[in-house]
């Protein structure tokens, strides 16, 4: 049984060319209110070539209980699993290199991991710009947003514990590992999200603990937001295959989005109805997302967001849509599935 602060905890956090947000991360770990000498700290580093690696070892000499090992692979599920495997502790937390973390985030987790009987708890998102440009704030506010990613509760917040079926950054029983194995290692992309299934389609339980907000920070531009959506979409298909059900519902109306912009456009040579009706439905997406940008440029004092905003809320649903299209034909072809990580 989980004992909260006598438990041996080891934190994970998979990293890769992070040396602009990685010293920000560590301190926020060297400041957790949990027991140092119950906790060991193990970065495991794709290779980086910037400093990511040089400012892990400058702390990893200071502090004893933080360690460095090598991911040739570069990937996260091989960093994960590289780390699980070199931990001790009864308890895996399993963070990121790109957040901040509450100063009692180890111990909240755990403390709700051992009183909830739970397989797998986390806190929620809490999404930063990367600047304070119109474009940048646009991307934090509609990946954050419902009308964006849907019902996905750690990204749009939750007001009670609850049960749910994902969280990000999750502390987890050592015995889950045993039980049902380690992360996949083709996914690149939504190994959390895969992995998280597999718990619950094993009788787990997952809880999302709202109190305990991660600092997040989004991409800095539209490209780079494109392509992070459009990898999440790709890999979808093949976590449904590998599941042998979609876990959630929400991830197939990008794909429908697409299906019927295309389908749409071209009825609308076909008949005035359809001309019409596209149109109309086209009319009304704009609408609302130029309302919640209308509100958003009141709310933050950028005029900007109002056309920022339906256009961001489109290349999201337009990249992940494509990415998933593309994904089930992958799956059906039985192709392999491939991401440039150094990108």
């Amino acid at each position: 049984m989980i004992d909260n602060n006598k438990s041996f905890i080891s934190v994970v956090l998979p990293v890769y060319k992070e040396e602009k947000f990685i010293e920000k991360c560590i301190l926020s770990i060297l400041e957790q209110d949990y027991p140092q000498d119950k906790m060991e700290v193990i970065f495991v580093d794709g290779m980086s070539p910037d400093r990511t690696r040089d400012i892990i070892n400058d702390y990893a000499r200071k502090y004893p209980y933080i360690r460095l090992i090598d991911n040739p692979e570069k990937t996260v599920p091989y960093a994960m699993n590289k780390g699980i495997l070199a931990s001790k502790g009864d308890v895996i937390v399993r963070l990121d290199g790109h957040c901040v973390y509450p100063h009692n985030y180890v111990s909240i987790l755990v403390k709700y991991l051992h009183e909830l009987g739970a397989d797998n708890v986390g806190g929620v998102w809490r999404t930063l710009p990367a600047n304070d440009t119109p474009q940048c704030l646009s991307i934090a506010l509609c990946s954050s947003h419902p009308f964006g990613v849907g019902g996905s509760e750690h990204k749009i917040g939750s007001r009670e514990i609850k049960q749910t079926d994902t969280v990000p950054f999750g502390c987890f029983r050592r015995d889950v590992f045993d039980r049902i194995g380690l992360f996949d290692e083709e996914l690149i992309r939504n190994q959390d999200d895969e992995f998280n299934a597999r718990i619950i389609k094993n009788g787990g339980k997952i809880y999302i603990i709202p109190e305990l907000e991660i600092n997040y920070t989004s991409r800095d531009n539209i490209h780079k937001m494109r392509r992070m959506y459009y990898q999440y979409g790709l890999f979808k298909p093949l976590v449904n295959k590998k599941l042998g059900a979609p876990a959630t519902i929400r991830q197939f109306f990008p794909a429908l989005f697409v299906v019927g912009l295309v389908l749409g456009l071209i009825l609308s040579f076909v008949h005035p109805f359809f001309l019409y009706a596209y149109l109309g439905v086209l009319a009304l997406y704009l609408l609302i997302g130029l309302l919640i940008g209308v509100k958003s440029a009141i709310k933050h004092r950028k005029p900007a967001l109002v056309w920022y905003m339906p256009y961001t809320f489109f290349n999201i649903h337009i990249s992940y849509g494509i990415g998933y299209l593309y994904g089930i034909y992958k799956v059906l072809r039985h192709q392999k599935f491939h991401v440039n990580v150094n990108r």
